[in-house]
């Protein structure tokens, strides 16, 4: 579903650029500009319902392998167990849910802010290298009376774009984002194996003392998650003591 949504998106971005092509090229003829401008509203229509599909199909996707991690939890289980499989799932489920949501949500921000962060450090370089080069242009060229502002324009703007960088830490929050991500990640992979004794069950005597641990287990991956999260909202300083510090609270509650 996905391959083919994907798919249909490539076409839609080669019927758009075909038809702004006939109304730039055609232009003289009436007809061809009617057409082309009709379907070019038809395409753009159609592409944001064909993007709000695929995010929808890429959360059912990413719903199922967490229900499917979820249920890889339960089969390491005594086969002898008769745990109800149907209020443990679930539970686990949501639970992945929640994490992955949380993952998402910063993944989004660090790849927001480090691109912000690339793109406006090379246009600081990029308008603070030309122009010297401008200012040769300009005394070749004097008859160009626009050139005469670049060299101070340039200049200004990267000045205008340094302050935004110095002002805004968008290194900062992309690596605390990243760090978030790294370590709910972790978090999750240890709540889907159980690999800590906060979340191990399947080595319990009885199926009482697995129903209490699992239930524990989710608890406490729910307040795990919880504590990465507000420690990256509530202390926005320097992501490696973060990432120490979480990773020591990990440690501890594990």
């Amino acid at each position: 579903m996905l391959f083919f949504l994907r798919f249909f998106d490539y076409v839609l971005i080669a019927v758009a650029l075909g038809a702004v092509f006939v109304i730039k090229f055609y232009g003289d003829n009436q007809d061809s500009v009617i057409y082309g401008a009709i379907a070019l509203t038809v395409t753009i229509f159609l592409f944001y319902l064909n993007r709000n599909s695929i995010k929808e199909a890429k959360k059912a996707d990413q719903k199922q392998q967490l229900a499917e991690k979820a249920e890889l939890y339960t089969s390491l289980l005594s086969n002898n167990s008769s745990l109800d499989n149907n209020t443990i799932i679930p539970a686990r489920t949501k639970a992945l849910e929640y994490s992955q949501e949380l993952i998402n949500d910063y993944k989004k921000e660090r790849d927001l802010a480090r691109v912000l962060y690339y793109v406006l450090q090379i246009s600081t370089v990029v308008l603070s290298g030309v122009t010297p080069i401008l200012v040769l242009v300009d005394k070749i060229e004097a008859d160009q009376g626009w050139l005469k502002w670049l060299p101070v324009i340039c200049p200004a703007l990267a000045s205008i774009i340094a302050s935004i960088v110095t002002s805004f830490p968008f290194e900062k929050n992309w690596m605390a984002a990243n760090t978030a991500v790294e370590l709910l990640e972790a978090e999750q992979e240890n709540f889907i194996l159980g690999i800590s004794s906060a979340y191990r069950c399947y080595d319990a005597t009885s199926e009482a003392e697995q129903q209490q641990r699992i239930s524990q287990g989710i608890e406490q991956f729910i307040a795990q998650v919880n504590s990465i999260h507000l420690k990256q909202v509530q202390k926005p300083s320097d992501p490696q003591t973060e990432k120490k510090d979480s990773v020591s609270d990990t440690a501890t509650a594990s």
